[in-house]
């Protein structure tokens, strides 16, 4: 027979090498990178030389706490896979379960992860909630932590949920991007470049309104809308009167602006009248209403990536009639929020509130039921020349206090 070629499968030197490198070999003379694992210290020298080797660390360059943060997941899912199959019930030694796992050979080695040792691992299983760690005498103890189908299926969804307003939030500011720069390319060049300005509010604190004419056809005109409310029929007598002795008509911008004028008397008449359901603020959906000492919630989508919305906090401070600081519940963060992107908070039956608009502004009541198909709330005040008085009032004119 003829001498066995080097290549031989079943050559005593393939053989041989094949039975040296069956089972664990020494964790430093191990290439991640490349799965490759060296027998001495020589053949680890000439695998780091190699072509292979050197483009497998310039992926590595290019991104090194990617790579190690993806070889870290992949150990901690093998690991916790592990266990869950092989320990799902049981209170077992943690270097027990990882002498199990490092028994093949393929595994992913912890020298590539991001713990330096098994203790910082047990460590990091019992802070994420996956296992409950316990340390004895003989060593650390782990016990993997069953959870709940439903409420993995209720947090995936709750995550999912709240990227999805994340990425809503996202394409309102990329769109009002666009819309700025669109509106700054078609900008004349004599009128230079638009700066940002803050919100200007007259001293009633009526929101800024803009009256636009209609264009006039030349068939026919349309007719004018007639004003039917009691408190604009005198308004209504006199634009007439001024229409029969002027020698022109008005033009439709005109007359919206006449309405208007008119509208904001008749506000400012029910106001010094005391109108307003049962003491409320009503119409006082652009009046300053905030007041220190109560609990709000924020509702802005624009603060969601940062875990403010739709988190509640204590009013600290008024900047201004229309802007307060907020110090959240539980981080304590302090935040500066116009009261438009704030939200009241109603306690529940026998919670102490503050009323926000009408004639008791200010004045501490008592929440005594909640009413909901009126969206009102009947609250009894607690102090001052009206204490123990009853008054059923809109969401939005009572807040839940801090103090309570």
């Amino acid at each position: 027979m003829g001498k066995a070629g080097k290549g031989d499968f079943f050559s005593p030197k393939n053989i041989a090498n094949r039975i040296k490198a069956k089972g664990l070999q020494k964790l430093r003379w191990y290439c991640q990178m490349c799965n490759k694992q060296c027998r001495d210290e020589n053949g680890f020298k000439c695998h780091q030389t190699s072509e292979s080797h050197k483009r497998q660390m310039l992926v590595f360059g290019q991104a090194p706490e990617h790579v190690i943060d993806g070889f870290s997941q992949s150990f901690l899912n093998e690991f916790v896979e592990h266990l869950r199959r092989s320990h799902p019930h049981s209170r077992v030694a943690a270097k027990i379960v990882y002498n199990e796992y490092i028994a093949n050979r393929h595994h992913v080695h912890m020298n590539a992860t991001k713990w330096l040792t098994l203790t910082d691992f047990i460590k990091y299983l019992g802070r994420e909630g996956f296992c409950k760690v316990d340390e004895t005498e003989k060593g650390w103890y782990i016990s993997l932590i069953q959870r709940d189908p439903a409420e993995e299926l209720a947090a995936e969804r709750r995550a999912k949920r709240e990227r999805a307003e994340a990425d809503e939030a996202e394409r309102q500011r990329e769109n009002l991007t666009d819309q700025i720069q669109r509106a700054a390319k078609h900008a004349r060049p004599d009128e230079g470049p638009a700066e940002a300005t803050e919100l200007q509010r007259d001293a009633e604190g009526e929101p800024l309104r803009l009256a636009l004419a209609a264009k006039r056809s030349a068939a026919r005109e349309a007719p004018a809308v007639r004003v039917a409310a009691p408190a604009f029929e005198a308004a209504a007598r006199d634009d007439k009167a001024a229409s029969t002795s002027a020698p022109r008509a008005r033009s439709k911008a005109e007359e919206l602006m006449q309405r208007e004028l008119a509208a904001k008397r008749g506000r400012e008449e029910r106001a010094k009248s005391g109108g307003g359901s049962g003491g409320g603020g009503g119409g006082r959906k652009d009046a300053p209403w905030l007041l220190t000492g109560i609990i709000v919630k924020v509702m802005s989508r624009e603060l969601a990536e940062h875990g403010y919305y739709k988190q509640k906090g204590v009013v600290e401070k008024l900047v201004s009639k229309y802007v307060a600081q907020v110090s959240m519940l539980g981080s304590g963060d302090l935040l500066q929020v116009d009261q438009a992107h704030l939200e009241t908070v109603l306690p529940a039956a026998g919670g102490g509130v503050r009323v926000l608009g009408g004639c008791h502004r200010g004045a501490a009541a008592e929440m005594l039921a909640v009413e909901p198909e009126a969206f009102q709330a009947r609250v009894r005040i607690r102090d001052g020349p009206d204490a123990g008085t009853e008054l059923r009032l809109d969401y939005e004119d009572v807040c839940k206090l801090a103090s309570a």
